[in-house]
């Protein structure tokens, strides 16, 4: 009270009345602070690990699991309901020495060629006509893409008959401007040539779409500033749009690479009526081919173990090479 008098005298406001006592929460104990401190740092370390724990289950189950068992009968003798018998490398230098390994390699490396190259420069060209501003762009870009949603066992057949040597489409087509019939099924280059055929038919409008996808994110202001320096369309395609998405094209070099190395379906049932042996003199035998007939016709399956595991060593040594050359074109890209 006195305060407030000589406050008033003074002619300053008096002060504030302190605050009242604020209810003050029990401390937790210490027993349940450090139960919800690890419950807590549990959930933030284990929660990522739950997540993708899936993936690495199902890896393992379907994938680590038959790796290595298959590298095991690989170093073994493995016949169709018999018992394993150790053979240490025999079953890879018996691939060495064997005519049928090195036939089978060769198909898969020149049918790989025939039909990855064709294919990509079409996707290429593909790609680079649906970048403009066309009408029914997006027609034309799910059209490309049809191919690929076709069964490989729907096209196939559909080509086997067009190849036919007897009443194919086109034998026929060739017999109008004046060529002999071509016996597609039983001849090594006319039998590679129809199966590239068929592998890029399919695949075309894939990469076609995943060229297309680059070539957007290529900034617009370079072909602009090319216009204006009167570059023709053709110049700006090779200087600009090719060294924009050199990344994307050394990815699709590598995963059809893969898929040549890995091809199975089209020449299996390209030679359907001759087996699966990949044609009567083994004119088209992929190396897929071959370790299908080692495992399930012949029964080998140590043979065809060994035969998958150096199809991985090419993958590996495929991948190896990939990322060389990505280490290559970065230090260009730097310098």
């Amino acid at each position: 009270m006195a305060t407030s008098v000589r406050a008033a005298a003074d002619g300053t406001p008096p002060p504030a009345p302190p605050p009242p006592p604020a209810s003050r929460k029990p401390t937790p104990t210490p027993a349940r602070t450090g139960w919800r401190s690890r419950l807590y740092r549990w959930d933030l370390k284990a929660t990522p690990y739950a997540f993708v724990a899936p993936f690495f289950l199902c890896f393992a189950a379907f994938g680590l699991f038959p790796l290595i068992y298959t590298g095991w009968l690989s170093l073994h003798r493995v016949e169709l309901g018999g018992e394993a018998e150790w053979r240490g490398f025999d079953n890879y230098t018996g691939l060495w020495d064997s005519d049928f390994f090195w036939n089978a390699l060769a198909n898969t490396f020149t049918i790989g060629v025939i039909s990855t190259v064709p294919q990509l420069l079409m996707a290429l060209g593909l790609a680079h006509l649906l970048n403009y501003k066309l009408r029914g762009r997006g027609f034309f870009r799910v059209a490309v893409l049809a191919p690929y949603a076709t069964s490989i066992a729907a096209a196939t057949l559909v080509f086997a008959q067009l190849f036919n040597s007897d009443y194919g489409l086109i034998n026929t087509v060739l017999g109008w401007v004046g060529f002999e019939p071509v016996s597609w099924e039983s001849s090594r280059w006319p039998a590679q040539i129809a199966i590239s055929v068929i592998v890029t038919w399919r695949w075309t409008g894939y990469n076609a779409l995943i060229y297309l996808a680059a070539m957007q994110a290529v900034p617009q202001d370079l072909y602009e500033a090319a216009s204006l320096d009167g570059a023709s369309r053709w110049r700006q395609f090779i200087s600009i749009t090719i060294p924009s998405i050199r990344p994307t094209i050394l990815f699709t070099i590598v995963v059809s690479t893969i898929g040549a190395t890995q091809l199975f379906g089209e020449p299996m049932l390209f030679g359907g009526s001759l087996g699966v042996s990949g044609g009567s003199g083994n004119q088209f035998q992929t190396l897929s081919l071959l370790m299908y007939e080692k495992g399930w016709v012949t029964g080998a399956l140590g043979q065809a173990s060994a035969i998958a595991w150096v199809m991985l060593l090419l993958l590996l040594l495929i991948g190896g090479l990939r990322l060389v050359a990505g280490r290559v074109n970065r230090r260009k890209s730097g310098a």
